[in-house]
C-alpha cells in the first residue's frame, strides 16, 4: 500500500496577532512547546506511518525557505509552493496533482499544519483505520473528534450510526476492527445552543479538517463538483515538470475561486465517511486555547518571557520585550512583541482577527 501525507501550512494566522504575523503566521511559532514549532510537531506524527519522500508541505511560495528550514529532512520538491492563498479546495487539488503523477491511485492523509493531537498513539491507529477503508472502497473519510463540550468554534458532522462498515486492520502484530460510517449532514459552527443541541443528540462530531482519499477518488469529485478547479488543474498537468511552471500556477490560481474543500466537495458528496476519533486533538485557533493547553501556576497564569505578577490571576502573558508587570488583574490575554502589545480578555479572542483588519485597511501593514 502505498500511502502518502500532506501538512497544509500556508495559512496567515490572523487570530494569532502580534506574534502571529504574515511573515511568520503560527504554523511556524512554537506555541504548544517551547522546542517545536506547530509545523514540526505536524510532521514528527506522521513518522512510523509516512516516509519522508512520501510527505507533501503545501505552503505559500513566501514560506518556501521557512519550511525547508523548519523540515530539512522533507526533500525540497515535495514542497508545493501556492502563489497565492485560495483556501482548501485548491491546496488539496494540487497536492493531488502532484502526487497522482507518480501514484494514479495514491492513499492520501491530509491534514493542517496548526493542530495539536495529544495521543499520537491513537491518532496513528485512526489513520491506519482510515487508509485500509479508502484502499478497498474509494470514498472520502473524515476523522471526527467526539466532543467534549458545546463548541461553537467548530464546525460539526452527523454520522448515520446505523449505516457503517468494520473495516479489518494489522496495527502492532494485531488484527483490529473499527467501524467508518456514512456520513449525513455537514454543520456551519453554530450558536451555543445548537451546539448543546448537537451534544446531547450523540450522532454529531467536531468537524477536524483531516481527510483520508484516493488520488484517483478525489480528481473524481473535483470534476463533479467543482468543474471549474478540475479544469484548471488538467491545464496545470500538462505543465508539471516545466521550468515555468510557477508562472503557469500563478495565472491558473489568479483565476480561481477561495474556497473549502468541505464547502466543495464534502457538503456535497454521497461518498463521504466519518471515523469516530478521540485522540486529544485542538486546532489551537486563538489565544484562548494557548492558555487552556499550557501548564499554570499556582494563580492560574500562564507566563512566558520576563513577567512580574502581582494579585493576578488566570492570565495568559507572553513577552518578548524588557518586561511585563500586572497587578490587580484577572482573565486577560496579554500578548507583547516587536510588532504590538495585545491585551483583551480571555474567551474573546476570536476578536484578534478585527485588529489586523482595521491595521490592513488603515495601511499599516508594517505592524502585520
Amino acid at each position: 500500500m502505498n500511502n502518502y501525507a500532506v501538512i497544509m501550512a500556508g495559512g496567515v494566522g490572523t487570530r494569532f496577532w502580534p506574534k502571529g504575523t504574515s511573515k511568520v503566521p503560527k504554523q511556524f511559532l512554537k506555541i504548544a512547546t517551547d522546542n517545536e514549532t506547530l509545523l514540526q510537531q505536524a510532521y514528527k506524527r506522521l513518522e512510523g506511518i509516512f516516509r519522508d519522500e512520501r510527505i507533501f508541505i503545501v505552503t505559500n511560495v513566501t514560506y518556501r525557505n521557512e519550511v525547508k528550514k523548519q523540515l530539512p529532512k522533507i526533500p525540497e520538491e515535495n514542497i508545493i509552493c501556492e502563489p497565492m492563498g485560495r483556501n482548501t479546495a485548491p491546496c488539496i487539488g494540487l497536492a493531488c496533482l502532484f502526487i497522482g503523477h507518480f501514484e494514479p491511485k495514491a492513499n492520501v492523509l491530509v491534514v493542517a499544519a496548526d493542530h495539536l493531537i495529544e495521543d499520537v498513539d491513537e491518532f496513528h491507529r485512526i489513520i491506519v483505520t482510515g487508509l485500509a477503508f479508502t484502499q478497498d472502497n474509494g470514498g472520502i473519510v473524515t476523522l471526527g473528534i467526539h466532543p467534549t463540550h458545546p463548541e461553537t468554534g467548530y464546525g460539526y458532522i452527523q454520522y448515520d450510526a446505523d449505516n457503517f462498515t468494520d473495516v479489518e486492520f494489522e496495527r502492532k502484530g494485531n488484527v483490529l476492527t473499527e467501524k467508518v460510517y456514512k456520513v449525513k449532514t455537514f454543520a456551519e459552527k453554530p450558536n451555543l445552543e445548537v451546539a448543546k443541541a448537537f451534544l446531547e443528540s450523540g450522532d454529531f462530531l467536531w468537524n477536524s479538517g483531516m481527510f483520508i482519499f484516493r488520488t484517483d477518488t478525489m480528481s473524481r469529485e473535483i470534476s463533479e463538483f467543482m468543474p471549474d478547479l478540475f479544469e484548471s488543474l488538467a491545464r496545470l498537468q500538462t505543465k508539471l515538470f516545466e521550468p515555468d511552471f510557477a508562472k503557469y500556477l500563478e495565472e491558473e490560481y489568479s483565476k480561481l475561486k477561495s474556497i473549502s474543500i468541505d464547502y466543495g466537495v464534502m457538503e456535497k458528496s454521497k461518498s463521504v465517511h466519518i471515523i469516530r476519533s478521540k485522540f486529544g486533538w485542538n486546532d489551537v485557533g486563538a489565544w484562548d486555547e494557548v492558555y487552556n493547553i499550557k501548564e499554570k501556576d499556582a494563580d492560574g497564569n500562564v507566563r512566558q518571557g520576563r513577567t512580574v505578577t502581582i494579585d493576578t490571576k488566570n492570565c495568559l502573558i507572553i513577552n518578548d520585550q524588557k518586561i511585563v508587570a500586572t497587578i490587580g488583574v484577572e482573565d486577560l490575554l496579554i500578548i507583547n512583541t516587536d510588532n504590538g502589545l495585545l491585551v483583551c480578555r480571555r474567551g474573546e479572542a476570536q476578536s484578534v482577527k478585527e485588529v489586523v483588519d482595521y491595521l490592513r485597511r488603515k495601511g499599516m501593514e508594517q505592524f502585520l
